[in-house]
């Protein structure tokens, strides 16, 4: 049996009995089986959607972003489908709208919304915040045109959550790599510093000695968001530390901001670096 199938189908072509369908899988959508010991993945999940649209919908949201290739999309999320039945189910959102040819291309054989317009819908559909952090991943995964966006949103004005997508696209970032980054950056941008460059390369020399998160590299101020391997990670984190000491030693000062670090702290520690930096006594190496 494929991994994830559609239960009637398997019993009428003499695959499997309805007692062998019952006892051994179970659905995850209506008609759609996994087997009962799978714990099944997003694209399992995925995969199940558009069986049961009957092969006619299209993949979209956080679920084609994830089949772009975007990360921090998690197992549980919400499939997201473009149908012209908007049926309802659980564990499913399926919308009824227009799409273009050209919206439409196909990852791993199923049909999903191009990197463009993925970007057009979850900018739309997605609150703020989350919008955000999305677009800036998808952008990480597949560099897709903030200007092709741009022009689908001068196509349909008056769709839905068009005014707030135009008020995210010049915030996206594509160098974000993870979601706290994508946070780190806007509460600097909130606080009104200048927006900060993001993934700078660093060399020593004619070696390259790291890419910092974000920062301004015009007066050597960086800030990075350390996530938790550099504290399970032994190896890692003295691999940091010697970079880190590399760096001061090149004129940067580097801001680490750990999750704990309240928003008030960071935007203290950053105000104090650029302070230092636009004192008259300060040099940049």
């Amino acid at each position: 049996m494929d991994r994830v199938f559609i239960g009637s189908q398997a019993v009428s072509t003499g695959q499997l009995t309805e007692h062998e369908l019952r006892r051994w899988y179970r659905p995850i959508y209506r008609d759609v089986y996994v087997l009962k010991s799978l714990d099944a993945s997003l694209r399992d999940r995925t995969l199940g959607a558009w069986l049961w649209s009957k092969k006619r919908a299209v993949i979209a949201g956080a679920a084609a972003a994830a089949l772009h290739g975007s990360r921090w999309v998690d197992a549980d999320e919400p499939i997201e489908l473009i149908a012209p039945s908007a049926r309802r189910h659980d564990g499913l959102v399926v919308r009824n709208e227009t799409l273009a040819d050209a919206e439409v291309t196909t990852v791993a054989g199923l049909p999903v919304t191009t990197p463009v317009r993925t970007a057009f819908d979850l900018g739309r559909h997605r609150a703020f915040d989350e919008a955000l952090v999305r677009l800036d991943a998808l952008k990480w995964a597949t560099f897709y045109s903030i200007d092709e966006v741009t022009k689908l949103v001068q196509l349909h004005p008056a769709v839905r959550g068009v005014r707030q997508l135009k008020a995210i696209l010049p915030l996206v970032d594509g160098g974000a790599a993870s979601p706290k980054e994508t946070w780190l950056r806007m509460l600097l941008i909130g606080a009104g510093f200048p927006a900060p460059t993001t993934q700078i390369p660093v060399m020593d020399g004619w070696r390259l000695l790291g890419v910092l998160d974000m920062g301004w590299e015009d007066i050597k101020v960086a800030v990075e968001y350390d996530g938790d391997h550099h504290r399970t990670d032994r190896r890692q984190y003295a691999k940091d530390q010697r970079r880190i000491r590399r760096l001061q030693q090149l004129g940067w000062i580097v801001i680490r901001v750990i999750a704990e670090d309240t928003p008030d702290d960071i935007i203290g520690r950053v105000q104090a670096a650029i302070r230092r930096r636009s004192s008259p006594r300060s040099t940049v190496a």
